[in-house]
């Protein structure tokens, strides 16, 4: 298997639970501390070796195209007249200009989790695996999420699902559970994923989360599954793979581990992020633990 250098991060949701926040900025952008979401997503990519990132998006997400853009000049003005004690902050935002090479494409055709491949494919290479991610979850984890997913399949080949072990009961019914024979520790060769089955029907208690790594195999059948599809529901990826598994295409569920999985799509999970991503911080994390604990008191 050749090293994926390309990703796609979907990013056309609404954030309609942020309202009315996201009324005019993406949830994308929501911070964590001083980054957005989508920042810390795309490090993660670009330490792991991706070049390109493509990011599918809508037209109310402007501000990650001009997040990722090179500064503007009223800004650099502005942190020039402040001498030495700017520059790091100019160097600071010419890195990230510079971090990937971004493609920004408008997502068009039916709502659905496998629509943002298609909109993209013809961006890809027919012998090259990409990573397919969104932009508000993601695993703090050491190697990283993309390193890891990338390891089984330079170790194995295929396709690999980021994965983590349930929890809590109700993630049973929140994720797709895999189904299929371990082939070392943290690896298993998939025969099943079943869609949020509860726990009475999980066939483990490995849930499917985050991301991706798809061989490029997986283009033509979301191509033909599009041609296919009669509008009615949603335009989803799982059933596409499930094919290509019954199909003789090998797939892997990678568990994650050394790291912990965030979910900011919800508003209670995306405090939990904040404050841990705080408490973790080299220069705020001792005053916010002290604080914390005083109010707890």
């Amino acid at each position: 298997m050749k090293r994926p250098t390309k990703a796609i991060i979907a990013a056309a949701g609404f954030g309609t639970r942020f309202l009315p926040q996201t009324k005019a900025m993406p949830k994308e952008m929501l911070p964590i501390i001083d980054k957005p979401i989508i920042q810390i997503v795309v490090e993660e990519l670009v330490e792991a070796g991706i070049k390109d990132i493509i990011i599918v998006g809508s037209s109310n997400k402007r501000s990650i195209e001009d997040h990722f853009d090179e500064p503007n000049e009223d800004l650099l003005v502005n942190l020039r007249a402040g001498g030495e004690k700017k520059a790091p902050l100019i160097e600071m935002l010419g890195e990230l200009s510079s971090l990937a090479n971004f493609i920004y494409i408008r997502q068009k055709g039916p709502y659905g989790n496998a629509t943002p491949i298609l909109c993209a494919a013809h961006l890809m290479t027919a012998d090259e695996p990409f990573i397919y991610t969104w932009a508000d979850d993601f695993f703090v984890a050491t190697p990283s999420r993309t390193q890891q997913l990338i390891e089984t399949s330079q170790t194995h080949g295929g396709s690999v699902y980021a994965c983590k072990t349930v929890e809590v009961d109700g993630e049973y019914s929140k994720y797709g559970i895999i189904a299929g024979e371990h082939i070392a520790d943290a690896t298993m060769k998939v025969t099943k994923i079943v869609e949020k089955p509860g726990k009475e029907n999980a066939p483990s208690a490995l849930a499917s989360v985050s991301s991706y790594l798809l061989d490029s195999s997986i283009l033509p059948y979301i191509e033909t599954a599009a041609n296919e599809f009669d509008g009615n529901g949603e335009f989803t990826i799982q059933p596409i793979m499930q094919q290509m598994i019954d199909e003789g295409h090998p797939f892997y569920a990678r568990e994650i581990t050394d790291g912990m999985y965030y979910d900011t799509g919800d508003k209670l999970e995306y405090l939990k992020t904040v404050i841990d991503f705080g408490l973790r911080h080299e220069e705020l994390g001792p005053e916010l633990r002290e604080y914390i604990e005083n109010r707890l008191r």
